[in-house]
């Protein structure tokens, strides 16, 4: 009797015993988000930041007993995207343009609101200055000097942004220098109506402006009402671009300066330069 009360003892005392832990498998490493890596950094330096200045300067630390927060800041970073319409403000650009790309910029040149507005606001400027001109007055004289003005924007930007810089390899953009002399720049924007920059970055002449203005001019003498198509006065009218080509490049150069100085809206100031700084007059080495 005394064996079996033992017995039983001994196995009540066993029941009585807590279950062996089972072994648990090991959680495979996760591999560091650089986010996380990022954040930890962080806040580790913000942690020993404020624990330093505490035994330096004690009283000047407003937070007690600092740790680390968990909070996530990092946020993804989105590809880059060149914006090729801010090559009035960005300098040179990172790679040439390919004749697709040309072709894609003169159009965009031609059809971008600030120039459409440019063309139609002279055309019924000039008709309500002058009824009796060719174009005749009246919503029609507006409507025939908005097409031909269009249609000389549209023969420039072919034949200056695309199918002649596409034929020399000519780059097509205008490069300003901001951290050049005043002189310097001066010059550099009255120079490079000869003088220009190929697609492979070194210098070539101007092909896009020399032909260019000529052709452009040839093209007009085909539809533009009374006007006068002699040698004398196409050869006049050549001149005369060439000679105010650069007013539009000194525009360029240094209309980002005064923006600056006055805190105008940057998106204001690059539409205005897109329109007046045509893409067929670029600039040198």
């Amino acid at each position: 009797m005394l064996l079996l009360a033992s017995a039983s003892h001994c196995r009540a005392a066993e029941d009585a015993l807590p279950d062996a832990p089972r072994p648990q498998q090991a959680a495979a490493p996760q591999a560091a988000n650089p986010c996380d890596v990022r954040n930890a950094g962080a806040t580790v330096a913000a942690t020993a930041a404020l624990r330093a200045t505490e035994v330096t300067a004690p009283g000047i630390s407003t937070v007690s007993n600092p740790r680390i927060a968990d909070t996530v800041v990092c946020v993804p970073h989105m590809p880059v995207i060149v914006n090729w319409y801010a090559r009035f403000l960005n300098g040179p650009q990172v790679k040439a343009l390919t004749p697709l790309q040309k072709a894609h910029l003169a159009a965009r040149n031609l059809i971008d609101p600030f120039n459409l507005l440019t063309i139609f606001g002279e055309a019924g400027i000039s008709v309500a200055i002058n009824s009796h001109s060719p174009y005749g007055p009246g919503m029609a004289g507006w409507a025939r000097n908005s097409g031909v003005s269009f249609t000389q924007d549209m023969t420039g930007e072919f034949f200056g942004t695309f199918l002649i810089p596409s034929i020399v390899h000519q780059d097509p953009h205008y490069h300003r220098l901001p951290q050049a002399t005043m002189k310097r720049r001066i010059f550099h924007a009255i120079y490079q109506i000869a003088w220009t920059q190929g697609d492979n970055g070194k210098g070539m002449l101007n092909y896009a402006d020399l032909l260019g203005f000529a052709i452009d001019d040839e093209v007009s003498n085909l539809y533009v009402p009374d006007r006068q198509t002699d040698a004398a006065a196409t050869a006049s009218r050549y001149g005369i671009a060439l000679a105010t080509a650069p007013i539009d490049n000194f525009i360029t150069e240094f209309l980002p300066d005064v923006a600056s100085h006055i805190h105008v809206q940057i998106v204001v100031i690059q539409r205005i330069i897109n329109q007046v700084a045509k893409t067929d007059q670029n600039t040198g080495p």
